[in-house]
């Protein structure tokens, strides 16, 4: 397809969005000279890897010259989800899974639910697809309404909880988009720091066409070891699993999927899901200090979005003044108003805030 039949058929504030702004992630926030700065960019948890897991990793080095051989770790994710084997797929990271369904299945008319992660836009377009968008109302806190996705859909993408509005959908909402003949895709990136996981699909196995994606990065730090697995029908499975390339997850990382889904492990996911609702909350107070910022609340991920007045140059002062945080007008359906926070603990938190106050200042 051209570039012109690729071409945005959303409206609002989405519409005449710069594609190229789909490959625009937190990381580049903190690159080069950003790896100095205090990262508020990127929703990976602070002081990961664990010990435990390291030394899993380590101890996994010894067997890498043998081939990958994912059933144990596929067997494990299974285990922590209540499901069959057959249900699971392990990929490199849930960015994987995104290009694997653009390319695997017979997609005629995908929508993508904005704001959200774009790979999976992007994803559908290098695979030539015209995507439709569905862009939520900030007026309605970006909440999800089923009824604005076309019946025409046959693949629709949503986030829960979202990134980067930090909303969470109710399970029966994001459930009532599925239909005979679609695939609805949740990506459940950031449910595991949801206290309970609650609202999660995960578990679901009478909900057609539903493809659930996780990933084990944003709780563990595995950014850069690439691990993640995607839940679905044994048949969608096969179909995802035959695009992949052969050995597509490392041993390395088939280790670290298997330990990450343990009973210890879990327990300390769980653990740091409630620290971060304190640590959430902590933020959200200390940003109630300034007028001129609006956060979208309620939140529920390890992240918070905010609006205010002149964000881009907010943003270069808090660079200078040490602090890294994420631009909102690459995701669709934002502009250049909107700013995505990591939460930090209350000591990051406050010195933050701290730069915040001069950078709002001489502004």
């Amino acid at each position: 397809m051209s570039a012109d039949q690729l071409a945005d058929v959303s409206v609002g504030p989405s519409a005449g969005f710069d594609p190229h702004h789909l490959r625009h992630h937190g990381d580049a926030e903190v690159r080069g000279s950003g790896a100095e700065l205090t990262d508020l960019a990127v929703n990976v948890r602070a002081d990961t890897p664990p010990g435990w897991l390291k030394a899993r990793m380590a101890a996994a080095l010894d067997g890498l010259a043998a081939y990958p051989d994912g059933r144990a770790a596929r067997c494990a994710v299974a285990a922590r989800h209540g499901a069959p084997s057959a249900r699971v797929l392990l990929t490199a990271g849930a960015a994987e899974a995104f290009v694997l369904l653009a390319r695997a299945l017979p997609v005629r008319r995908p929508v993508v639910v904005h704001p959200q992660f774009t790979e999976p836009e992007a994803a559908l377009r290098d695979a030539g697809h015209q995507v439709e968008r569905v862009v939520l109302d900030e007026r309605d806190g970006f909440r999800l309404d089923p009824g604005a996705v076309s019946e025409e859909a046959d693949l629709v993408v949503v986030g829960n909880p979202t990134n980067p509005t930090s909303v969470l959908h109710p399970a029966d909402a994001v459930a009532a988009l599925a239909r005979p003949g679609r695939t609805l895709v949740v990506d459940e990136a950031f449910m595991d720091a949801v206290p309970g996981e609650r609202e999660s699909l995960a578990g679901r196995a009478d909900v057609p066409g539903l493809v659930v994606l996780r990933s084990l990065t944003k709780t563990w730090g595995l950014a850069g070891l690439r691990i993640g697995y995607a839940l679905a029908e044994p048949d969608t499975v096969a179909a995802l699993e035959r695009a992949q390339p052969l050995w597509p997850v490392s041993s390395l990382a088939l280790a670290a999927a298997e330990a990450c889904c343990a009973a210890p492990a879990l327990a300390e996911a769980a653990r740091a899901a409630e620290t971060i609702s304190v640590d959430r909350a902590h933020l959200v107070a200390r940003l109630a200090e300034f007028e001129e910022i609006r956060v979208c609340a309620p939140a529920a991920g390890p992240f918070l979005l905010i609006r205010l007045p002149n964000a881009t140059a907010t943003r270069a002062r808090l660079r200078e003044l040490g602090f890294a945080v994420r631009r909102g007008d690459t995701f669709p359906g934002l502009g250049p108003d909107w700013l995505r926070l990591a939460v930090r603990d209350p000591a990051t938190t406050d010195r933050f805030v701290t730069a915040l106050a001069k950078a709002l200042a001489e502004g």
